[in-house]
């Protein structure tokens, strides 16, 4: 039997730094900001007034206006992401077995801000006055839905929710799905458009957020001495998974090779992750073992990295664990410098950003780190400064997220 490999053959994204992965990649190489005032709602009486939000963003660019109108923000994203990834990926489902072809996106919260609207509509207007799309708007898995609907697909179909871990898990899942045979060709990733009055103001009571209001460009500063908390965002991610020999036989671009996959629970705390890092390390120890790698493998590794002071310390913690002395020569780098904190959108965005590094040889660098912390050891290379050109052949990304969820995606030029 031959053994079947998953490669990456399409990227999309909608982020606050583009609505390409090309202008995504190029901005963070750039340490250009996506962080800024929150415009889309009155920020008045927050303690925090910034977030990673999407500015520019039109479904009508991508998606009949119709459909759009019955979709979340959420949703909307996800979708357009897809649009952009199979456009980027050159396949043509009308010639393709659709039951064959899986969707599988996570979402951390799903239909936030159509819970919001409707609850004011049920206040103010009375029960006879909400919407009859509010459930299908605000359900997790509408946008796996919604892009299965989109093109036909009749393959496996399913969200996946664990929190800020949600985007990778779902990958991890497409990985498996697509590996084990029973697709071909999976879409996958995740979005997230919890910056809304609700989300925001949960997370201020959680005081996770940064409050550097005055100073949004160099809020979030992952793995500083300084750093006071993350940034909320919002967008999506998704990407095209495709068996090698599928790919291959259509002459399909190929942007790396998805090779290993490592999922762990810390089972100690619903918003805090172990102190020593422990859970996150096997999650790597995990997907190095399937990858059939060694540490040294490892060229580049693109960290959860948030800006907490209890996630960069459990992180490097965790990459010193696994790495040994090789974590002190690993490039270390955390997109979240620049793009916030997108929750369950966040992994698959990050996985978009490894594979441009794979392509491009470039590593971009961890934004707004003027001084590493020292519970984060500042002998690691977090990649300080300027952009960085380095051939990467394997590259691995981490998502951690509430609720003790650890993910670790491995990938590697072919």
């Amino acid at each position: 039997m031959i053994e079947r490999r998953v490669v990456i053959t399409g990227l999309g994204c909608i982020t606050s730094l583009g609505e390409s992965h090309e202008e995504l990649f190029d901005s963070l190489c750039q340490s250009k900001s996506g962080i800024s005032r929150i415009e889309s709602f009155d920020t008045a009486e927050y303690p925090v007034k910034i977030g990673g939000e999407v500015k520019t963003f039109d479904p009508g660019h991508y998606i009949n206006a119709r459909d759009a109108k019955r979709m979340d923000r959420f949703t909307q994203m996800a979708t357009a992401s897809a649009v952009q990834a199979v456009k980027d990926s050159g396949l043509d489902f009308e010639k393709e077995d659709k039951h064959r072809v899986g969707v599988i996106v996570g979402t951390g919260i799903g239909g936030i801000k159509e819970i919001e609207d409707q609850h004011k509509r049920l206040l103010n207007k009375g029960p006879r006055k909400v919407s009859p799309f509010c459930v299908p708007k605000l359900m997790g898995n509408a946008a796996s839905g919604c892009i299965s609907i989109e093109y036909g697909l009749k393959g496996p179909n399913m969200c996946v929710v664990t929190a800020c871990a949600s985007a990778s898990h779902a990958i991890g899942e497409a990985y498996w799905n697509v590996l084990a045979g029973r697709s071909d060709i999976c879409i996958t990733g995740g979005s997230e458009a919890a910056l809304t009055p609700v989300g925001l103001a949960s997370f201020c009571s959680l005081k996770a957020l940064s409050t550097r209001n005055d100073e949004p460009h160099l809020a979030s500063r992952p793995f500083d001495k300084d750093r006071d908390g993350f940034v909320l965002s919002e967008g999506a991610g998704i990407l095209i998974l495709e068996e090698y020999e599928h790919a291959k036989k259509r002459g399909a671009k190929i942007y790396a090779e998805l090779v290993g996959y490592g999922a762990t629970g810390d089972g100690y705390h619903i918003t805090a992750p172990l102190e020593d890092g422990s859970g996150a390390a096997e999650a790597m120890n995990i997907a190095l073992q399937q990858a059939k790698l060694n540490p040294e493998h490892i060229d580049y590794i693109n960290a959860h990295g948030t800006s907490t002071e209890l996630n960069d310390a459990g992180e490097s913690k965790a990459i010193r664990s696994v790495f040994g002395t090789h974590a002190y020569d690993v490039a270390v780098s955390s997109s979240k410098s620049c793009l916030g904190h997108s929750l369950g959108a966040s992994g698959a965005i990050e996985l978009v950003v490894c594979a441009k590094s794979i392509e491009k040889g470039t590593i971009h660098p961890t934004a707004n780190l003027l001084e590493i912390g020292a519970d984060c050891d500042p002998k690691m290379d977090f990649v300080l400064g300027q952009v960085r050109e380095a051939e990467v052949k394997y590259a691995l990304s981490n998502s951690l997220g509430f609720g003790g969820h650890n993910c670790t995606l491995i990938i590697g030029k072919v």
